[in-house]
């Protein structure tokens, strides 16, 4: 199953970053591509052996095999890094035990994390995080949140902080990218940040988790941009990435040292 998930992650991968340039293209109007996945560069249509997940990338060393310019990362870390987002979701799932509950929880799940890679890719890429995809990741982490919720009060019953957890979570991820935004009028962070914030919170369920994940995130994005930063002082630091990267480490901690999956 887990072999599984990961070739279903990589496939989905690539079908997002395909997508996301889509989508970016047509809304900046510059070029419209076809039904056919081609090369950006000189537009040949590309053979169904190029459009293998990972494998292609690495037979053609990302190079168009017509043209021979150069691809880019991305999709390669696209393709790769969904796949390690749905492992990751699979590791705690255990199918032979799972009710039918536990199954929904597990497929919405997988949705989510699909549509936080999506943001992910759009806002590596072009800095940009679509208020629709946002939309869409807080209605889906609610439904997360409202099979766990249903999960817990059929084994506990009510308890208070099924409502306070999850609300202090997101004070702490979207109220603070919030404020960080209204104080510096976007300077600081984008405008999406914090619904993409909201959005974790609710995933997370825990406080302490929504703690981890704003030193976690933090912390990568030092390791990674800190080079590029010191070449050049101006660089924009995209933080939609981090933030969805450490989400996704968070989710893969076993249950018996996170407390938070319940599969």
């Amino acid at each position: 199953m887990l072999i599984l998930l990961f070739v279903l992650g990589a496939c989905i991968g690539s079908f997002l970053c395909c997508q996301v340039r889509r989508l970016h293209l047509k809304s900046t109007r510059r070029k419209r591509l076809g039904s056919r996945s081609v090369c950006l560069s000189c537009g040949q249509k590309l053979k169904w052996y190029d459009n293998l997940p990972i494998i292609s990338w690495l037979i053609l060393r990302g190079k168009c095999r017509n043209c021979h310019h150069r691809i880019g990362i991305a999709e390669l870390l696209s393709e790769l890094g969904t796949a390690l987002a749905f492992l990751s979701i699979g590791i705690n799932f255990n199918p032979m035990v799972a009710g039918p509950l536990d199954w929904c929880r597990f497929i919405l799940l997988l949705i989510f994390v699909s549509t936080m890679c999506f943001l992910a890719i759009y806002d590596g890429l072009y800095g940009e995080l679509p208020l629709l995809f946002l939309i869409i990741a807080i209605i889906l982490s609610a439904a997360v949140l409202a099979l766990k919720e249903i999960n817990l009060l059929s084994l506990a019953g009510f308890t208070p902080e099924l409502i306070t957890k999850p609300i202090l979570s997101v004070l702490i991820l979207g109220g603070l990218y919030l404020v960080l935004f209204l104080i510096s009028k976007g300077r600081w962070v984008g405008d999406g940040d914090w619904l993409l914030g909201v959005a974790i919170g609710i995933i997370l369920f825990e406080p302490w988790l929504a703690l981890i994940e704003l030193f976690l995130s933090n912390t990568i994005a030092c390791f990674i941009m800190l080079p590029f930063v010191l070449k050049r002082r101006k660089t924009k630091i995209y933080f939609g990435p981090f933030l969805v990267v450490a989400m996704i480490i968070i989710l893969a901690i076993p249950e018996y040292l996170c407390g938070l999956i319940n599969f």
